[in-house]
């Protein structure tokens, strides 16, 4: 038995459905041609959609995830903790501490100093959520916002907390929560890519974490669904124009003849990575025409930038990345996620913190309020948070240059707003000492179900058929979706 034959024995179901012409590929590049058609029970997809409709009506048609790379200080920003003033450089008790897990930065450590916030706290809206005076922009909002207190997770170090967030799971290789939004609900517009990533630069890089592509990869799910990372610097795309002395026309011909040779290698083997390649090659053409207009930010009204502030003209800084963003979904785009570093403050956090506020402040404020501007508000989930939260306790001293504090998986802070989520709204509660979590405990699994309910998805139904198994993004223990969270 020849080497093709022994593999056309053992290829898989799904694979011998492609070579039929039923695949997920195929029914994914024929919605290039038009979009999927809705029935009363659920919404619209969009082109490249591999469903034709959402399991319910959706609630948000995007997503801007903004992820704060290193662990944003709950207390520091939004958990306010007045009692802490009076336990100042007292040891953590160890009935807080319950024998918890500690990262191997302090669990060497002779003691456990309590460290109070250094910044003063206010309330603030109808809501009377409490913020840090170092968001004064982001306390004006707090109407439009709604706050969950009570997130928690088991990894304790970056890689995997960063990439359980992303993907629902510690273990790199399953798809994120960006390409699971592709795959479900596809573009609005055929140049653009469904899945975005943006890498913002922030003022202060004193304790920057790696970050990969990893996190926005597709996983099992067709690469086709993973995200396009948008550079700062140069073409916003790696290799979209055309190498030099080559027209658009030669281009043109050239592609479609790589078209043929791949469908032919489709028909014969089945790989859905054809297709996937397919499809990558033409949005890559068009997306010649499409990105000029798109990065060309110098279009927008002076208004524009005296709402995100100046910072907005920078490229690749945060403001510059929220306000593309906006762009991006206005044009149609699903899912964009924008990455800002330095938040992993072990040390020198009194010195880096304001610097930090003041990169997220005006630009989140902005991002909302441009969306409420562009009609776009309703229809766009604002994301934002780290991957877990950091400890009440001090590592490296009390001084103000020296203390820092450690990751902590307990407990951590995450807001949301517009798409369907409750404004105003303040979910889960933390103990004294913003260790533990003493109500309504939100688990990332319960975050993903949440937002996948939001865009229309039921958690359990929502799933990819995958070495025998229907995986989905929550995994297979327990997930809600926090009613209490939605509009």
């Amino acid at each position: 038995m020849d080497s093709f034959q022994e593999h056309r024995l053992l290829e898989t179901r799904r694979h011998f459905f492609a070579s039929a012409g039923f695949s997920l590929g195929t029914a994914a590049l024929a919605t290039l041609m038009g979009e999927g058609k809705a029935t009363a029970a659920g919404s619209k997809t969009g082109i490249g959609a591999a469903l034709p409709e959402t399991h319910h009506p959706a609630k948000a048609k995007h997503v801007i995830y903004l992820h704060m790379v290193g662990g944003p200080a709950q207390m520091d920003l939004f958990d306010y903790k007045p009692k802490m003033k009076d336990w100042y450089d007292k040891d953590l008790p160890e009935s807080v501490r319950n024998g918890q897990r500690l990262t191997t930065m302090t669990s060497g450590q002779s003691r456990f100093p309590i460290a109070p916030s250094m910044f003063k706290f206010a309330q603030h809206g109808k809501s009377g959520m409490w913020v840090t005076e170092l968001l004064p922009w982001t306390a004006k909002m707090v109407d439009d916002m709604c706050f969950i207190r009570s997130m928690h997770t088991e990894a304790i170090n970056h890689e995997p907390a960063i990439t359980y967030m992303q993907t629902g799971n510690q273990v790199t290789g399953r798809p994120c929560l960006g390409a699971w939004t592709s795959y479900g609900l596809g573009s609005l517009n055929k140049d653009l890519p469904t899945f975005v990533v943006l890498v913002a630069q922030p003022t202060n890089t004193e304790q920057v974490q790696a970050i990969s592509a990893r996190l926005w990869q597709s996983g099992y799910l067709p690469g086709e669904y993973a995200a396009v990372p948008f550079r700062a610097k140069g073409d916003p795309i790696l290799f979209i124009n055309n190498p030099p002395g080559v027209p658009s026309d030669i281009r043109r011909k050239t592609l479609d003849g790589l078209k043929t040779l791949n469908e032919m290698t489709f028909q014969q083997v089945g790989d859905e990575e054809t297709h996937t390649r397919i499809a990558q090659y033409e949005m890559a053409y068009r997306m010649q025409s499409s990105m000029p207009e798109l990065t060309n930010i110098q279009n927008e009204p002076l208004t524009t930038f005296k709402l995100y502030g100046d910072e907005a003209k920078k490229p690749g800084s945060f403001a510059n990345s929220v306000l593309m963003a906006r762009r991006l979904v206005e044009r149609g785009v699903r899912f964009v996620q924008i990455y800002l570093n330095n938040w992993d403050t072990h040390g020198n956090a009194a010195g880096r913190l304001p610097s930090q506020c003041r990169d997220i402040d005006q630009a989140c404020y902005g991002l909302i309020q441009d969306l409420k501007a562009k009609g776009l508000y309703d229809s766009t989930l604002v994301v934002w948070g780290g991957e877990f939260g950091r400890t009440i306790y001090s590592q490296g001293g009390l001084s103000p240059k020296n203390y820092g504090r450690d990751h902590h998986p307990r407990c951590f802070t995450m807001w949301m707003a517009g798409g369907g989520a409750k404004p105003g709204a303040i979910y889960g509660e933390t103990d004294d000492f913003s260790y533990n979590i003493v109500k309504d405990p939100v688990h990332i699994r319960d975050f993903h179900a949440t937002v996948l309910h939001l865009l229309g998805f039921d958690h359990e139904k929502f799933t990819y058929r995958y070495q025998g198994l229907d995986q989905r993004l929550t995994g297979v223990e327990k997930a809600n979706v926090l009613n209490g969270l939605l509009a």
